[in-house]
């Protein structure tokens, strides 16, 4: 029987909770360099900003929009949407050790780095989307399975990014 996910993660010594948040942190950069590759091929992405906004408004009160784009913008949202970003990244890696184990951080593997990275495609179909009007899994946009597939690469690159930041960690041991 596993540990509750707080209480285990608390248990982590200082170095391991370092050691998370230097892969969530280098999970995420390692999508961010994916997604100015994609803008650069011409593919469209979500600015940061539009979490920033989606985020700002539940400050108010507002959970869902019919267009995240078309609502009123919120003081420094683009500065909130990159926070919470990074922010997700880090508890996705922690979910991560929550899942595979503290053990998985002295000797990662690909099998859960990737199964939770590509998990995480979740959160954006059947939460964000919906509520900043796209619809679950993008299926209110011009080209729904589209940009289900490309939520999904996003996610498989942010897994093989948990990985890749684990292994650099490991080896600077």
């Amino acid at each position: 029987m596993t540990s509750p996910p707080l209480p285990l993660l608390l248990s982590l010594p200082p170095s391991a909770l370092g050691h998370i948040a230097l892969i969530g942190i280098g999970a995420t950069a390692i999508l961010d360099l994916w997604l100015m590759a994609l803008r650069r091929a011409g593919v469209p992405t979500q600015p940061m900003a539009w979490i920033g906004r989606w985020v700002g408004h539940m400050a108010r009160g507002r959970f869902a929009h019919a267009s995240i784009g078309q609502a009123p913008a919120v003081p420094g949202e683009a500065v909130l949407g990159w926070l919470v970003h990074y922010a997700v990244g880090i508890a996705f890696a922690a979910l991560l050790v929550v899942i595979a184990g503290p053990g998985w951080l002295l000797a990662p593997s690909w099998e859960p780095a990737v199964g939770v990275g590509v998990a995480t495609v979740l959160m954006p179909w059947f939460v964000m989307q919906p509520a900043m009007g796209a619809g679950i899994a993008a299926s209110r946009t011009a080209a729904p399975f589209q940009n289900r597939l490309r939520s999904l690469a996003n996610h498989l690159v942010f897994g093989v990014g948990l990985l890749v930041i684990a292994l650099a960690l490991q080896a600077l041991r």
